[in-house]
């Protein structure tokens, strides 16, 4: 009843954790590093377990942190199954394909300026080795459904407010006579957000593992951040500029959309205003949330009860293909963009910020976090110049954060659920340094748990002797 962890213990991304428990091995999530010099090295590298030896993954939810080195795991000799919510699987199907098809161009745009002295790249993984990975991806639970993932290990899955599928998972293990209720939280959501439920009640555990984004600070309400959004766009149009949104393909383009809809009905957009969502997996991703009312909350399902739907309106434009995209640069005003990547580390909005950086009239407004050696988190710590493509960029447009969006809890959020697993042992990941500290502080001083630590990189901890 063992517990190791091989990611998002120095940062928040790489999420990776390997329970062994009955001489059986039990991965939880498996995701790529994303942002840092080293973040290719280290996803490429050799995992430090045995891959073959790994019996199930358990995933958490769909974004690339998280799912993003599964076919990689597949290509080096996984045999396993995997295990998630119907919707995890659908949007990380189109995220592992979209993940594939960047890895090949990235190469691809290697090897045309590579010397001859230079080895050709290769991508991590191809289109294939993530369509081997969904053949093994073929068990879905439902939110509170209880099934078993090997001897003496019973899950269930629980409603984690991230994005659409997302879950925090209940472990029931069992070895040697001894029981424990272990808790793994995956990514905690937000409250008050549009479209999916607030993170659900947890029950109580032994031992959580929890995330620690936003672990050292609470969020603007989300009213509050949709209202200086709505600014943003009046201040821009009125300067004749664009607004530029770089957006995580996976919930935040579609809240965007939900609220610009609302915004568009309402008229507090301009009548004049267009709206791109230029991103083939966003768009696809929107399609899987049509696909989905069943797990909406309260005010989404109103909304599609009554005929309306904020993934459809006339303001509103698709963009798949690349011809579509490349034409939206034509544009010089009363465009608002949304396009990926969110931390703007590849995508086509690198190329909309390429056109619209330089303009002062222009806006760029970041809706969620940007994790260090991003452009992304380039631009929002006050940089003069971005280079894109090897071109140095002046930054003079209006560059705004909102972090009333994000996805994450809050440390006011991410408190009152630790405190109702009434756990004695919490350990933290997948955050900075200083909200780790921040959140372990706070807990302390606002629970009863006295055992909280951060996780360490390859450090096993033995359940069996911790505190009860």
């Amino acid at each position: 009843m063992k517990l190791t962890s091989y990611g998002a213990v120095d940062g928040v991304t790489g999420s990776c954790h390997l329970l062994e428990i009955n001489n059986k091995q039990i991965l939880l999530d498996c995701g790529i590093f994303q942002g840092g010099r080293t973040a290719r090295e280290d996803n490429e590298a050799d995992f430090v377990f045995d891959v073959k030896q790994i019996d199930v993954v358990i995933v958490s939810h769909a974004h690339l942190d998280h799912i993003g080195r599964l076919p990689l795991l597949k290509k080096r000799g996984f045999t396993g199954r995997i295990v998630s919510t119907r919707p995890s699987f659908e949007l990380a199907r189109i995220s592992l394909l979209d993940s594939a098809k960047l890895l090949e161009n990235e190469a691809a745009r290697f090897n045309r300026k590579k010397t001859a002295d230079q080895p050709p790249a290769k991508p991590m993984y191809d289109d294939e080795d993530v369509l081997d990975t969904m053949d093994v991806w073929r068990e879905f639970h439902a939110y509170k459904e209880t099934f078993d993932v090997c001897e003496g290990v019973k899950a269930t899955f629980h409603d984690a407010g991230h994005i659409l599928g997302s879950a925090y998972v209940e472990l029931d293990l069992v070895e040697g006579g001894e029981t424990r209720k272990f808790i793994f939280s995956g990514d905690l959501g937000n409250s008050d957000k549009p479209i999916i439920h607030d993170p659900s009640t947890p029950p109580h555990a032994d031992v959580v593992v929890m995330e620690s984004t936003y672990g050292d600070r609470d969020h603007r309400p989300f009213q509050s951040s949709v209202d200086e959004l709505l600014e943003a766009v009046e201040e821009a149009a009125k300067r004749r500029g664009n607004v530029i949104i770089p957006t995580f393909a996976l919930e935040r383009a579609q809240e965007l959309l939900y609220v610009l809809y609302e915004a568009w009905r309402d008229g507090r957009l301009p009548k004049s205003v267009e709206i791109y969502l230029d991103s083939p997996m966003a768009i696809s991703a929107t399609r899987i949330f049509e696909r989905h009312p069943d797990i909406y909350d309260a005010e989404a399902m109103a909304l599609h009860d009554a005929g309306e739907t904020p993934f459809d309106f006339d303001a509103l434009r698709y963009t798949r293909e690349t011809r579509d995209s490349m034409k939206i640069n034509e544009i010089q005003s009363g465009a608002i963009i949304l396009a990926g990547s969110g931390m703007a580390t590849g995508g086509r909005v690198v190329h909309h910020l390429m056109h619209n950086l330089g303009r002062s009239e222009c806006t760029v407004v970041f809706c969620g976090y940007q994790a260090y050696g991003t452009l992304g988190r380039h631009i929002v710590d006050g940089a003069e110049f971005a280079t894109i493509y090897g071109k140095n960029i002046p930054i003079n447009a209006k560059i705004l954060t909102v972090n009333g969006f994000s996805a994450h809890a809050g440390q006011k959020e991410l408190t009152a659920w630790a405190k109702s697993t009434q756990a004695k042992n919490i350990f933290l990941v997948h955050g900075e340094d200083d909200s780790k500290i921040a959140l372990a502080k706070h807990l302390l001083k606002e629970t009863d748990t006295k055992n909280i630590k951060n996780l360490e990189f390859g450090k096993t901890i033995d359940f069996l002797t911790l505190p009860r």
